[in-house]
């Protein structure tokens, strides 16, 4: 059997297309935030003489990613504190997912947990 998309209504697709935005938004600030922050990092470490031990924009977007992880678990990006390990679990396995589909990775995500009965 066929599954078909469903027709947006014009209140819907405006729903759509402002979240849209907003997501382009974000991810364009962000990546200017680790442009700038990468450079000033440079910089300052160029006048202190140790200007080739620079952090690259790599290692800034991992801070980002570390506390964009816990905030999506509900932890403290400071203490790591109060996450939920079952939001952690899924975080982790979208992760393998992508990485199988789009960059062939040699990975299987963890399996879906258990339902919990209750």
């Amino acid at each position: 059997m066929a599954e078909s998309c469903p027709v947006l209504t014009p209140v819907e697709k405006e729903v759509v297309d402002i979240i849209k935005r907003a997501d382009h938004a974000v991810a364009a600030a962000v990546s200017r935030a680790l442009q700038e922050v990468t450079s000033q990092a440079a910089e300052e470490m160029q006048e202190v003489g140790q200007g080739e031990a620079a952090p690259s924009l790599q290692y800034f977007a991992s801070v980002i990613h570390q506390r964009m992880y816990c905030l999506i678990c509900g932890a403290n990006p400071d203490t790591f504190e109060g996450g939920d390990a079952d939001i952690a679990y899924h975080v982790i396995r979208n992760s393998q997912g992508i990485a199988k589909q789009y960059w062939s990775a040699d990975i299987e995500p963890y399996p879906l947990p258990p339902l919990k009965q209750g």
